[in-house]
């Protein structure tokens, strides 16, 4: 009777671990669960260092830009190697890696260290991986690292114009793979861009609409993602780049709606490329631009182009994040400036509550939020906890002495960030 006791006590304390981890919060996208940079875990670590809260770190073989993303009890994350391939990895969530898979060759280093072309984040659904590279490599993989088929847009889509590779994220919903490919060779006569729906098990076109502009020079090229709005009422995939941010039909991929105005044709900037892609949540898209370029507040329910259509905005700002994306947490939208400067502004009508200098270091990851707290990762891998409100105030800064470009993932109660040396997993 004893014995059976025990082991019913057992069987209970395994089900209920294998309960609690099936119900933990997973990041599949660059931007989390649900698009937006939110996360709905509690109880994570608020201070860190290279000896405190650190469940473990894991060496890597290069660096690279790429968020990584988890599902279950996997890490899938790009980076490159010392012989210049473009890799992609999985790793167990005790820190050991799993697999990891040559997918092309050719890395390139771009404007110093800046980034490389493991700069695009992997998504993944549970059952798939699909990764983007900057040189053009699309392709998908299962869980346990086998190829399941792989090709280089630009044989099928032509050559890409673009300085620093096309740094795009995928975006994956209900099997259908989307990518923008906006990029050009500076002249608005000749038109390049495109973006394309794939079937995500099969690589196989669904669709594929250009993409015009009257954008040129550097603009006419694109370092942000595409982003996928959906409020129960409409669902539409937002494509972000040469002075115009796009609103693209799910089916056929036509033009729903555009805005311009983000790079002013009254005084054209031609070195305004888009890298910070639009914000979303329910009856509001927060589209920034680049540089000193504004960033705009737009209604979802346009119809072609709602440019001067003021019903459709909510407003306007003079200052743009430039790099890192918005972050929209009820009525409040966050803009961690470039330069680490954080911006608290009123989601409805633009009101600016508070502006206040945080880290004064590059930032290229965009901000994150989970239990009440936003997270701030600077270029030198500091990372700045600011508490979710009205007011900037700081929370923790926290140092690992390591650069970092990638965005946190975070997921079953740890923070995942991802250095150009480790894979670091921050947990209490």
């Amino acid at each position: 009777m004893f014995r059976s006791l025990v082991f019913v006590s057992t069987l209970s304390l395994s089900v209920l671990g294998h309960a609690l981890f099936l119900c933990a919060e997973q990041w599949p996208t660059w931007r989390g669960p649900t698009g937006d940079g939110i996360s709905q875990e509690k109880n994570l670590p608020v201070e860190w260092s290279r000896t405190k809260n650190v469940a473990w770190s894991l060496e890597l073989p290069g660096p690279g830009g790429a968020s990584p993303v988890v599902w279950g009890d996997h890490i899938f994350l790009t980076s490159t190697n010392s012989q210049g391939q473009l890799l992609l990895m999985a790793v167990g969530r005790n820190g050991k890696e799993v697999w990891r898979q040559v997918v092309a060759q050719g890395n390139k280093d771009v404007r110093g260290d800046e980034g490389n072309s493991a700069s695009p984040s992997p998504v993944t659904d549970g059952q798939h991986v699909w990764v983007f590279f900057a040189n053009g490599i699309i392709g998908c993989y299962t869980v346990d690292g086998k190829e399941v088929w792989k090709f280089d847009v630009q044989d099928r889509y032509g050559k890409l114009e673009i300085a620093f590779g096309l740094t795009a994220s995928p975006v994956l919903d209900q099997g259908v793979l989307y990518q923008q490919l906006i990029h050009g060779d500076g002249d608005a006569k000749t038109r390049e861009a495109c973006v394309i729906a794939l079937d995500a098990k099969t690589g196989r076109e669904i669709w594929k609409v250009d993409r015009p502009s009257d954008a040129h020079s550097e603009n006419e090229s694109s370092y942000a993602s595409a982003v996928l709005y959906n409020d129960g009422e409409r669902k539409f995939l937002l494509s972000h780049g040469a002075d115009f941010v796009v609103a693209h039909d799910l089916k056929d991929g036509h033009e729903l709606w555009r805005c311009g105005e983000l790079n002013k044709k009254s005084n054209y900037d031609p070195t305004l490329r888009f890298v910070a892609s639009p914000a979303v949540a329910k009856g509001l898209i927060v589209v920034p631009s680049a540089k000193k370029g504004p960033i705009i507040a737009l209604k979802p329910n346009g119809s072609g182009d709602i440019t001067q259509n003021k019903d459709l905005h909510w407003w306007t700002s003079p200052k743009t994040p430039d790099v890192p994306s918005p972050l929209i947490l009820g009525e409040l939208v966050y803009l961690c400036m470039e330069n680490g400067d954080l911006a608290i502004l009123r989601a409805k009508t633009g009101e600016q509550l508070d502006y206040q200098r945080t880290h004064r270091q590059r930032h290229r990851a965009s901000p994150v939020y989970a239990d009440g707290r936003i997270y701030l990762t600077a270029r030198d891998g500091k990372v700045t906890v600011v508490k979710a409100s009205e007011k900037v105030e700081i929370v923790a800064e926290n140092e690992l002495g390591e650069d970092i470009s990638a965005s946190p993932a975070i997921s079953n109660g740890v923070i995942y960030l991802r250095s150009f040396q480790h894979l670091w997993a921050i947990a209490q």
